[in-house]
Protein backbone atom coordinates (compact mmCIF):
# COMPACT_ATOMS: atom_id res chain seq x y z
CA UNK A 1 0.00 0.00 0.00
CA UNK A 2 1.27 3.47 -0.91
CA UNK A 3 0.48 6.74 0.83
CA UNK A 4 -0.80 9.19 -1.78
CA UNK A 5 -1.29 12.96 -1.93
CA UNK A 6 -3.52 14.38 -4.68
CA UNK A 7 -2.75 17.82 -6.09
CA UNK A 8 -5.46 19.61 -8.08
CA UNK A 9 -9.13 19.45 -7.10
CA UNK A 10 -10.77 21.32 -9.96
CA UNK A 11 -13.47 19.82 -12.19
CA UNK A 12 -11.38 16.86 -13.36
CA UNK A 13 -9.46 16.54 -10.12
CA UNK A 14 -12.74 16.34 -8.19
CA UNK A 15 -13.84 13.56 -10.52
CA UNK A 16 -10.64 11.68 -9.68
CA UNK A 17 -11.32 12.17 -5.97
CA UNK A 18 -14.92 11.02 -6.18
CA UNK A 19 -14.90 8.32 -8.86
CA UNK A 20 -11.38 6.85 -9.05
CA UNK A 21 -9.48 7.08 -5.77
CA UNK A 22 -12.01 5.04 -3.75
CA UNK A 23 -11.73 2.16 -6.25
CA UNK A 24 -8.00 1.58 -5.69
CA UNK A 25 -7.63 0.28 -2.13
CA UNK A 26 -3.86 -0.02 -2.49
CA UNK A 27 -3.70 3.79 -2.53
CA UNK A 28 -4.01 5.22 0.97
CA UNK A 29 -5.01 8.85 0.59
CA UNK A 30 -3.20 11.01 3.11
CA UNK A 31 -3.58 14.47 1.60
CA UNK A 32 -5.44 16.69 -0.85
CA UNK A 33 -4.03 19.94 -2.20
CA UNK A 34 -5.54 22.92 -3.98
CA UNK A 35 -4.92 26.64 -3.78
CA UNK A 36 -8.68 27.24 -3.99
CA UNK A 37 -10.48 27.30 -0.65
CA UNK A 38 -13.70 26.64 -2.57
CA UNK A 39 -12.28 23.44 -4.10
CA UNK A 40 -11.13 22.20 -0.71
CA UNK A 41 -14.50 23.01 0.84
CA UNK A 42 -16.23 21.04 -1.91
CA UNK A 43 -14.34 17.80 -1.30
CA UNK A 44 -14.86 18.25 2.44
CA UNK A 45 -18.58 18.92 2.13
CA UNK A 46 -19.55 16.58 -0.70
CA UNK A 47 -17.07 13.73 -0.21
CA UNK A 48 -16.43 13.89 3.50
CA UNK A 49 -12.66 14.45 3.18
CA UNK A 50 -11.30 15.36 6.66
CA UNK A 51 -10.18 18.96 7.06
CA UNK A 52 -6.81 17.87 8.47
CA UNK A 53 -6.03 16.10 5.18
CA UNK A 54 -6.57 19.26 3.11
CA UNK A 55 -3.80 21.73 2.28
CA UNK A 56 -3.60 24.98 0.32
CA UNK A 57 -0.05 24.29 -0.92
CA UNK A 58 2.04 21.33 -1.94
CA UNK A 59 4.83 22.53 0.37
CA UNK A 60 2.49 22.34 3.35
CA UNK A 61 1.28 18.87 2.42
CA UNK A 62 4.78 17.45 1.92
CA UNK A 63 5.87 18.92 5.25
CA UNK A 64 2.82 17.65 7.17
CA UNK A 65 2.48 14.08 5.91
CA UNK A 66 4.67 11.21 4.86
CA UNK A 67 3.72 10.15 1.35
CA UNK A 68 5.05 7.71 -1.22
CA UNK A 69 3.37 9.14 -4.31
CA UNK A 70 1.97 12.48 -5.43
CA UNK A 71 -0.85 12.32 -7.97
CA UNK A 72 -1.12 15.46 -10.10
CA UNK A 73 -4.58 16.07 -11.55
CA UNK A 74 -3.94 19.58 -12.80
CA UNK A 75 -4.05 21.57 -16.00
CA UNK A 76 -1.28 20.66 -18.45
CA UNK A 77 0.87 23.75 -17.91
CA UNK A 78 1.10 22.92 -14.19
CA UNK A 79 2.42 19.38 -14.76
CA UNK A 80 6.06 20.38 -15.13
CA UNK A 81 6.47 22.66 -12.09
CA UNK A 82 4.54 20.32 -9.81
CA UNK A 83 6.33 17.17 -10.97
CA UNK A 84 9.68 18.95 -10.69
CA UNK A 85 8.92 20.08 -7.13
CA UNK A 86 7.78 16.61 -6.08
CA UNK A 87 10.76 14.80 -7.58
CA UNK A 88 13.24 17.27 -6.13
CA UNK A 89 11.61 16.64 -2.75
CA UNK A 90 12.47 12.96 -3.18
CA UNK A 91 8.93 11.71 -3.76
CA UNK A 92 7.47 9.61 -6.58
CA UNK A 93 5.00 11.36 -8.88
CA UNK A 94 2.32 10.59 -11.46
CA UNK A 95 0.60 13.22 -13.60
CA UNK A 96 -1.91 13.03 -16.40
CA UNK A 97 -0.99 13.21 -20.05
CA UNK A 98 0.78 15.05 -21.50
CA UNK A 99 3.21 14.93 -18.59
CA UNK A 100 5.09 17.92 -19.98
CA UNK A 101 4.34 20.68 -22.47
CA UNK A 102 7.57 20.24 -24.44
CA UNK A 103 10.20 17.57 -25.09
CA UNK A 104 12.72 19.77 -23.28
CA UNK A 105 10.57 19.76 -20.15
CA UNK A 106 10.04 16.00 -20.45
CA UNK A 107 13.78 15.35 -20.62
CA UNK A 108 14.38 17.62 -17.63
CA UNK A 109 11.87 15.70 -15.50
CA UNK A 110 13.32 12.34 -16.58
CA UNK A 111 16.80 13.51 -15.59
CA UNK A 112 15.60 14.62 -12.14
CA UNK A 113 13.73 11.34 -11.60
CA UNK A 114 16.86 9.36 -12.50
CA UNK A 115 19.07 11.44 -10.24
CA UNK A 116 16.65 11.07 -7.34
CA UNK A 117 15.92 7.39 -8.00
CA UNK A 118 12.21 8.15 -8.02
CA UNK A 119 9.28 7.15 -10.19
CA UNK A 120 7.96 9.50 -12.86
CA UNK A 121 4.69 8.08 -14.17
CA UNK A 122 2.08 9.22 -16.66
CA UNK A 123 -1.62 8.36 -16.52
CA UNK A 124 -1.99 7.03 -20.07
CA UNK A 125 -5.28 5.49 -19.00
CA UNK A 126 -6.35 4.11 -22.40
CA UNK A 127 -3.72 1.38 -21.95
CA UNK A 128 -5.76 -0.16 -19.15
CA UNK A 129 -8.65 -1.64 -21.12
CA UNK A 130 -9.25 -5.22 -22.30
CA UNK A 131 -9.38 -4.70 -26.09
CA UNK A 132 -6.00 -2.99 -26.62
CA UNK A 133 -4.35 -5.46 -24.23
CA UNK A 134 -5.73 -8.39 -26.26
CA UNK A 135 -4.92 -6.67 -29.57
CA UNK A 136 -1.30 -6.27 -28.48
CA UNK A 137 -1.18 -9.92 -27.45
CA UNK A 138 -2.62 -11.15 -30.76
CA UNK A 139 -0.13 -9.10 -32.75
CA UNK A 140 2.75 -10.31 -30.59
CA UNK A 141 1.66 -13.91 -31.18
CA UNK A 142 1.08 -13.17 -34.88
CA UNK A 143 -2.29 -14.86 -34.56
CA UNK A 144 -3.05 -13.88 -38.16
CA UNK A 145 0.53 -13.36 -39.25
CA UNK A 146 2.38 -10.03 -39.38
CA UNK A 147 0.51 -6.75 -39.78
CA UNK A 148 1.63 -4.22 -42.37
CA UNK A 149 -1.08 -1.56 -42.09
CA UNK A 150 -3.39 -0.34 -39.35
CA UNK A 151 -6.34 1.99 -39.89
CA UNK A 152 -7.54 4.05 -36.95
CA UNK A 153 -10.59 6.31 -37.04
CA UNK A 154 -11.69 8.66 -34.27
CA UNK A 155 -14.93 10.60 -34.64
CA UNK A 156 -16.51 12.87 -32.05
CA UNK A 157 -18.50 16.11 -32.18
CA UNK A 158 -16.96 18.32 -29.54
CA UNK A 159 -19.65 21.01 -29.34
CA UNK A 160 -22.32 18.46 -28.41
CA UNK A 161 -20.34 16.39 -25.91
CA UNK A 162 -19.44 19.17 -23.52
CA UNK A 163 -15.75 19.57 -24.25
CA UNK A 164 -14.44 23.06 -23.51
CA UNK A 165 -11.38 23.05 -25.74
CA UNK A 166 -12.60 25.51 -28.37
CA UNK A 167 -9.84 28.04 -27.62
CA UNK A 168 -7.11 25.48 -26.98
CA UNK A 169 -4.19 25.37 -29.46
CA UNK A 170 -4.05 22.02 -31.27
CA UNK A 171 -7.12 20.55 -29.53
CA UNK A 172 -6.92 17.37 -31.60
CA UNK A 173 -3.22 16.55 -31.72
CA UNK A 174 -2.12 17.88 -28.33
CA UNK A 175 -5.06 16.81 -26.19
CA UNK A 176 -6.79 13.86 -27.86
CA UNK A 177 -4.39 12.23 -30.29
CA UNK A 178 -1.76 11.55 -27.66
CA UNK A 179 -4.09 8.80 -26.36
CA UNK A 180 -4.19 7.22 -29.81
CA UNK A 181 -0.47 7.71 -30.46
CA UNK A 182 0.34 6.07 -27.13
CA UNK A 183 -1.94 3.11 -27.91
CA UNK A 184 -0.25 2.67 -31.29
CA UNK A 185 3.09 2.23 -29.56
CA UNK A 186 1.67 -0.16 -26.98
CA UNK A 187 -0.34 -2.33 -29.37
CA UNK A 188 2.29 -2.51 -32.11
CA UNK A 189 5.12 -2.92 -29.59
CA UNK A 190 7.22 -0.72 -31.83
CA UNK A 191 8.44 2.86 -31.90
CA UNK A 192 7.48 5.46 -34.53
CA UNK A 193 10.11 6.42 -37.09
CA UNK A 194 8.48 9.25 -39.07
CA UNK A 195 5.11 10.70 -40.01
CA UNK A 196 3.20 13.00 -42.32
CA UNK A 197 0.22 14.96 -40.95
CA UNK A 198 -2.34 17.47 -42.22
CA UNK A 199 -4.95 19.25 -40.08
CA UNK A 200 -7.81 21.64 -40.81
CA UNK A 201 -10.75 23.50 -39.30
CA UNK A 202 -14.12 22.76 -40.96
CA UNK A 203 -16.51 25.54 -41.93
CA UNK A 204 -18.74 26.80 -39.09
CA UNK A 205 -16.51 25.12 -36.51
CA UNK A 206 -16.36 26.87 -33.10
CA UNK A 207 -12.77 25.71 -32.61
CA UNK A 208 -10.08 28.37 -32.85
CA UNK A 209 -7.46 25.80 -33.86
CA UNK A 210 -7.67 22.73 -36.10
CA UNK A 211 -9.92 19.99 -34.63
CA UNK A 212 -9.55 17.53 -37.53
CA UNK A 213 -6.62 15.81 -39.15
CA UNK A 214 -5.10 12.83 -40.93
CA UNK A 215 -1.67 11.27 -40.51
CA UNK A 216 0.41 8.48 -41.99
CA UNK A 217 2.81 7.09 -39.41
CA UNK A 218 5.65 4.68 -40.19
CA UNK A 219 6.84 2.47 -37.33
CA UNK A 220 10.27 0.91 -36.95
CA UNK A 221 8.86 -2.60 -37.47
CA UNK A 222 7.56 -1.54 -40.89
CA UNK A 223 3.89 -1.17 -39.94
CA UNK A 224 2.12 1.86 -41.41
CA UNK A 225 -0.71 3.48 -39.47
CA UNK A 226 -3.38 5.44 -41.35
CA UNK A 227 -4.88 7.80 -38.76
CA UNK A 228 -8.06 9.83 -39.30
CA UNK A 229 -9.49 11.90 -36.46
CA UNK A 230 -12.00 14.68 -35.95
CA UNK A 231 -13.59 16.64 -33.13
CA UNK A 232 -16.11 17.97 -35.69
CA UNK A 233 -17.31 14.75 -37.30
CA UNK A 234 -20.87 14.66 -38.60
CA UNK A 235 -20.82 10.87 -38.68
CA UNK A 236 -21.52 8.30 -35.98
CA UNK A 237 -19.33 8.70 -32.93
CA UNK A 238 -16.62 6.18 -32.24
CA UNK A 239 -15.54 5.08 -28.80
CA UNK A 240 -12.83 7.29 -27.29
CA UNK A 241 -10.02 4.97 -28.27
CA UNK A 242 -11.33 4.98 -31.83
CA UNK A 243 -12.02 2.10 -34.19
CA UNK A 244 -9.02 0.04 -35.27
CA UNK A 245 -8.60 -2.33 -38.23
CA UNK A 246 -5.29 -4.15 -38.19
CA UNK A 247 -4.60 -5.81 -41.55
CA UNK A 248 -2.59 -9.01 -41.20
CA UNK A 249 -1.28 -11.61 -43.63
CA UNK A 250 -4.16 -14.02 -42.94
CA UNK A 251 -7.04 -11.66 -42.18
CA UNK A 252 -7.64 -8.67 -39.94
CA UNK A 253 -8.37 -7.75 -36.33
CA UNK A 254 -10.99 -5.10 -35.64
CA UNK A 255 -11.41 -3.55 -32.21
CA UNK A 256 -12.65 -0.55 -30.28
CA UNK A 257 -12.27 0.55 -26.68
CA UNK A 258 -13.36 2.98 -23.98
CA UNK A 259 -16.92 3.51 -25.07
CA UNK A 260 -17.89 5.33 -21.86
CA UNK A 261 -16.13 7.26 -19.13
CA UNK A 262 -17.12 5.06 -16.20
CA UNK A 263 -15.11 1.83 -15.74
CA UNK A 264 -18.33 -0.08 -15.05
CA UNK A 265 -19.66 1.03 -18.44
CA UNK A 266 -16.61 0.02 -20.47
CA UNK A 267 -17.73 -1.72 -23.64
CA UNK A 268 -14.61 -2.99 -25.38
CA UNK A 269 -15.03 -5.17 -28.46
CA UNK A 270 -12.58 -7.17 -30.57
CA UNK A 271 -13.25 -9.36 -33.62
CA UNK A 272 -10.78 -11.66 -35.36
CA UNK A 273 -11.63 -12.05 -39.05
CA UNK A 274 -9.51 -14.82 -40.54
CA UNK A 275 -9.70 -14.93 -44.34
CA UNK A 276 -12.17 -17.62 -45.44
CA UNK A 277 -13.56 -18.20 -41.93
CA UNK A 278 -16.39 -16.85 -39.81
CA UNK A 279 -15.50 -13.85 -37.62
CA UNK A 280 -14.67 -14.75 -34.02
CA UNK A 281 -15.01 -12.56 -30.93
CA UNK A 282 -12.55 -14.07 -28.41
CA UNK A 283 -13.01 -13.58 -24.69
CA UNK A 284 -11.52 -10.32 -23.54
CA UNK A 285 -8.96 -10.51 -20.73
CA UNK A 286 -10.01 -9.61 -17.21
CA UNK A 287 -8.55 -6.26 -16.19
CA UNK A 288 -8.76 -5.72 -12.42
CA UNK A 289 -8.36 -1.93 -12.61
CA UNK A 290 -9.71 -0.18 -15.69
CA UNK A 291 -9.05 3.28 -17.11
CA UNK A 292 -7.60 5.85 -14.67
CA UNK A 293 -7.87 3.33 -11.84
CA UNK A 294 -5.52 1.15 -13.88
CA UNK A 295 -2.97 3.96 -14.16
CA UNK A 296 -3.07 4.63 -10.42
CA UNK A 297 -2.96 0.95 -9.45
CA UNK A 298 0.06 0.42 -11.73
CA UNK A 299 1.87 3.41 -10.21
CA UNK A 300 1.17 2.15 -6.69
CA UNK A 301 2.43 -1.32 -7.67
CA UNK A 302 5.62 0.20 -9.06
CA UNK A 303 6.17 2.18 -5.85
CA UNK A 304 5.45 -0.82 -3.62
CA UNK A 305 7.54 -3.38 -5.52
CA UNK A 306 10.22 -1.27 -7.16
CA UNK A 307 9.40 -2.97 -10.47
CA UNK A 308 7.48 -1.56 -13.43
CA UNK A 309 4.35 -3.62 -14.23
CA UNK A 310 3.46 -4.58 -17.83
CA UNK A 311 2.47 -1.71 -20.13
CA UNK A 312 3.58 0.80 -17.51
CA UNK A 313 3.70 4.35 -18.90
CA UNK A 314 6.81 5.81 -17.27
CA UNK A 315 7.93 9.28 -18.21
CA UNK A 316 10.85 7.86 -20.16
CA UNK A 317 8.57 5.55 -22.14
CA UNK A 318 5.94 8.23 -22.64
CA UNK A 319 8.41 10.64 -24.22
CA UNK A 320 8.00 8.74 -27.52
CA UNK A 321 4.23 9.34 -27.36
CA UNK A 322 4.87 13.02 -26.64
CA UNK A 323 7.29 13.05 -29.57
CA UNK A 324 4.55 11.80 -31.89
CA UNK A 325 2.44 14.79 -30.87
CA UNK A 326 5.29 17.21 -31.46
CA UNK A 327 6.12 15.64 -34.83
CA UNK A 328 2.48 15.70 -35.96
CA UNK A 329 2.13 19.38 -35.06
CA UNK A 330 5.39 20.18 -36.85
CA UNK A 331 4.38 18.22 -39.95
CA UNK A 332 1.00 19.97 -40.07
CA UNK A 333 2.79 23.35 -39.93
CA UNK A 334 4.93 22.17 -42.85
CA UNK A 335 1.84 21.27 -44.93
CA UNK A 336 2.21 17.55 -44.41
CA UNK A 337 5.95 17.19 -44.97
CA UNK A 338 7.49 14.05 -43.50
CA UNK A 339 9.02 14.58 -40.07
CA UNK A 340 11.50 12.17 -38.51
CA UNK A 341 10.73 11.41 -34.86
CA UNK A 342 14.41 11.85 -34.02
CA UNK A 343 14.16 15.48 -35.20
CA UNK A 344 11.78 16.43 -32.39
CA UNK A 345 13.65 14.33 -29.81
CA UNK A 346 16.96 16.16 -30.34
Amino acid sequence: MAKVVQVGLGRWGFDWTKEILPTVPQAEMVGYVDTSAEALARVQGELGIPVDKCFTSLDAALEAVNCDLVLGTLRTEAHFPVAKQVLEAGVNVMVEKPFASTIKEAKALIAIARAQGKLLAVSQNYRFFPAPILAAQLLAEQALGPSDIVRLEFRQHGPTVGHNYMEMPDPLLADMSIHHFDLMRMVLNSEPARLSCRTWNPDESPFHSDPAGVALIEFENGTMVNYQASWMSGGPRTAWAGEWTMDCAEGDIWWTSRDHFGPEKADDRLIVRRRGAEPVAPDLPAVPFIDRAGSLAAAVEAVDTGKLPPRFPSGEDNTKSLALVAAAILSAKRDGAWVEIDEVLE
